[in-house]
């Protein structure tokens, strides 16, 4: 009996030992797991209190802060604890910022006085200075963390230069902004060094990196993906920018003329330099006096407006020909802060250069991911290298239509819709009322408006007449009429003074109010330009009071559906109460109708567009 018992002890051991052994060895050798070309959540991953997190500074080929030495960047990492107990090697999503360690609030007198003269000088602003987060080494963001480390992904975070506990000098577009990001990248495929201390000399080695890197982000976040790309960095495979700044020039200046982003009036690059200054308060005297008080001052020109060589610097299209990663882009039709073309332009180019491109377009304002699904099966064939399809599909767009759910996007061949055609729409007189906006031929006779940036774009567009500015009309549609493209006006004009605003906003009439009104149902879309600037963006001229000029511009990408019932109206002003100057009243605008045409890109072109409005 006792040596039964005995053996039967020494087997039920064995077995326990043989289970906790498989149990434990189950655990350790947790891998990515793909279904349907997606990166499955894996309960070897998924829990949070074994995830391994540790930071570190990356080596730079820069110096922006005057030190003397190479500028080096803060970098957080979190993996899952098998790239530890197990050696596994993971591919990394990685996402910088300047905004993470803390950012300027807002205070009287941060932007720039937007009430002068056009030409003229504006007052000095207030310099706020930027406290970053109190402590001493903190985390340096959660985001993403709870998306992806399940799914098999190392998430890695850092702050950008001047940023946070990362050296240098924000630049707002400078080269340093693409070296960062580079470096560490560079870092994370074993080619730069990274450093436990921020002065230190102990390397840390990303031994867990497989060496293929993705890159998301939204607004500023979503440009540094695009500014790393533009240096053919070897490792980054696939970038997903969300509303991504493209092109500073775009984003403080439209078409010569000096333009607000939307909700930030009178902001200019300077002061988004002042904002995220967060980094080492002891730099902050030279970092402002180099980059802030004399390259930007030097350099910005909110006198004119025009464009530069420095302009074009921090234009990341003129720095395409680098880039080898795949492109998801996403951006929202109706976002007026970074608006649709900073996204459209870079996918044109991706889609030019024959790089792997898919864009993804909803019908909200800033910010706005593709669905979890369509990054995920970007990530999983670029960065886990899973034959999903995802490059071969034959739909580039997946635009979210008026009322559906931004998860639910229709599928498309491409943006602009290749079945869309411009239609050439010319201007009937009548225009401090309604006139006509039709296929035929424009009237032979000139309309003037009169500038009042007291009056709102919302109140011009609402006002059955209005001396201050000019509305012409389509009839009433028939049916549903279909939008997808980029809009193109062409104004012939004459003003009463040398300088003058000239801003053009489409919209669906009648306007709707209410409680229920939905982003799309007023604004089409919008244009801003400088007449001064009619022969070119680099140089103007004064407008001689009573000479003729003609100005040709885009208004910005849209994909929209205009209800039954409406009509598409073409509103020409002056002032734009929400995003230009505000010089005195009084500037007179003379439209001559017959030289004047709005060219809309139309689903099923010209005759479609008849049908619907004959």
């Amino acid at each position: 009996m006792s040596i039964s018992f005995k053996s039967n002890s020494i087997l039920t051991l064995a077995l326990v030992f043989s289970i906790l052994s498989y149990a434990q060895n189950s655990i350790e050798k947790a891998t990515p797991v793909f279904k349907d070309g997606e990166a499955q959540i894996v309960e070897g991953f998924n829990d949070v209190k074994k995830w391994i997190h540790h930071d570190l500074w990356v080596e730079t080929e820069f110096d922006t802060d005057g030190d003397g030495e190479l500028d080096r960047m803060h970098v957080s990492v979190t993996r899952p604890e098998q790239t530890e107990t197990q050696d596994l090697k993971l591919p990394v999503i990685y996402v910088t910022s300047p905004y993470f360690a803390g950012v300027a609030g807002d205070a009287p007198g941060i932007m720039w006085d937007v009430k002068r003269e056009l030409g003229g000088k504006s007052k000095e602003r207030v310099h706020p200075e930027v406290k970053r987060r109190a402590a001493q080494r903190p985390m340096i963001s959660y985001s993403h963390l709870k998306k992806w480390v399940p799914r098999g992904y190392i998430v890695v975070h850092s702050s950008s230069p001047g940023t946070g506990f990362s050296d240098g000098a924000p630049t707002i577009g400078g080269k340093n902004e693409s070296l960062a990001p580079k470096a560490v990248i560079d870092w994370l495929c074993g080619r730069a060094k990274g450093y436990t201390e921020r002065k230190g000399n102990e390397e840390v080695k990303a031994y867990w990196s497989t060496g293929k890197v993705g890159m998301t982000g939204t607004s500023y976040n979503g440009t540094l993906p695009l500014a790393a790309a533009t240096t053919g960095v070897e490792g980054l495979e696939v970038i997903i920018p969300i509303a991504p700044n493209t092109s500073y020039y775009h984003y403080y200046r439209s078409n010569g003329l000096v333009r607000s982003p939307g909700g930030y009036l009178g902001e200019d690059i300077d002061v988004l330099y002042d904002f995220v200054h967060s980094g080492d308060e002891d730099k902050r005297v030279h970092n402002n006096k180099v980059v802030r008080d004399t390259e930007m001052m030097n350099n910005m020109d909110r006198q004119t407006g025009d464009y530069n060589d420095w302009w074009a610097g921090r234009d990341y299209l003129n720095q395409m020909d680098n880039m080898k990663a795949a492109l998801l882009m996403s951006h929202g039709f109706n976002d007026w802060n970074v608006m649709p073309e900073h996204s459209y332009r870079i996918y044109k180019a991706a889609k030019e250069q024959g790089l792997p491109h898919q864009i993804y377009y909803h019908q909200n304002g800033h910010g706005g991911p593709p669905p979890t699904s369509m990054m995920n099966k970007w990530f999983t064939k670029y960065l886990h290298g899973i034959d999903n399809g995802v490059d071969k599909e034959k739909n580039k767009a997946y635009i979210v239509r008026e009322n559906d759910d931004r998860q639910q996007p229709t599928a498309y061949l491409d943006y602009p819709n290749p079945d869309a055609q411009d239609v050439i729409l010319h201007l009937g007189s009548g225009g401090t009322d309604k006139g006509g906006l039709t296929l035929g031929k424009g009237d032979k006779t000139n309309e003037t408006l009169i500038d009042d940036v007291s009056f709102s774009g919302k109140d011009l567009a609402k006002a059955e007449s209005s001396k201050n500015r000019l509305l012409y009309v389509t009839p009433k549609l028939k049916g549903e009429l279909h939008i997808s493209g980029i809009p193109k006006m062409s104004i012939t004009l004459s003003s009463n003074k040398k300088a003058a605003n000239l801003s053009v906003w489409l919209v669906s009439l009648p306007w709707q109010e209410g409680s229920d009104v939905k982003i799309t149902d007023n604004i089409i879309t919008r244009g801003w330009a400088d007449p001064k600037n009619y022969k070119s963006l680099t140089n103007e001229e004064d407008l001689v009071p009573g000479r003729s000029y003609t100005i040709s511009f885009e208004l910005q990408p849209d994909d929209q559906i205009i209800k039954t019932g409406q009509q598409i109206g073409l509103m020409i002003f002056s002032s734009d109460q929400e995003y230009t100057i505000h010089p005195k009243a009084g500037t007179q605008l003379t439209i001559e109708l017959d030289k004047t045409q709005l060219m809309l890109p139309v689903v099923g072109g010209e005759e479609a567009y008849k049908k619907l409005t004959n």
